[in-house]
């Protein structure tokens, strides 16, 4: 009986271990700002100077195991995901502030426990979530995606064209 004991504790301990191993490690960033591989050799140049466009606010960390980014400078698109030690509403309030001197024209937005703000810039369209975290601060989900040119829907009335002034 008391080897039984012993082996189901070994077997746990076994399964645990393994079981641990399977979780992804979290990235670390490196001092340039890009993300350090298991062998201490960056990998991802993932910094916010990537992100010229979006302000940041002070203190965020971008989560890196989140965040997809296609392309660079102002005509990057995909999923930006910052966690800060700010709360809700004062992400709302630095985002609704911030992004029009950025050129960002708002959408709309609402105020509530999950907060949303969509802003629309040259050809793009930028859709920023916001939640709080259990143990305080916010996770902000910043969605940018190019923005097709506006097309009748199928079915619609063609638009009229523009009346001509006929001078007599």
């Amino acid at each position: 009986m008391r080897i039984k004991k012993h082996l189901l504790l070994v077997l746990i301990t076994a399964a645990g271990l393994s079981i641990s191993a399977c979780v992804p490690q979290p990235r670390i960033l490196d001092d340039a700002g890009g993300i350090e591989s298991d062998k201490g050799g960056p990998t991802v140049a993932l910094s916010f100077a990537r992100f010229p466009d979006i302000p940041l606010p002070s203190g965020a960390d971008i989560n890196v195991n989140q965040t997809l980014v296609f392309g660079g400078g102002e005509s990057w698109f995909g999923r930006l995901v910052l966690s800060t030690s700010h709360d809700t509403f004062a992400m709302f309030d630095f985002f609704k502030q911030k992004l029009p001197e950025f050129g960002w024209r708002e959408i709309t937005s609402v105020r509530a426990a999950t907060s949303g703000l969509t802003f629309s810039r040259r050809d793009r369209i930028a859709n920023i979530q916001i939640v709080g975290r259990r143990l305080g601060g916010a996770e902000s989900t910043i969605t940018v995606s190019p923005q097709e040119a506006a097309r009748p829907l199928p079915g619609s009335a063609p638009a009229l064209p523009p009346p001509v002034n006929r001078v007599r």
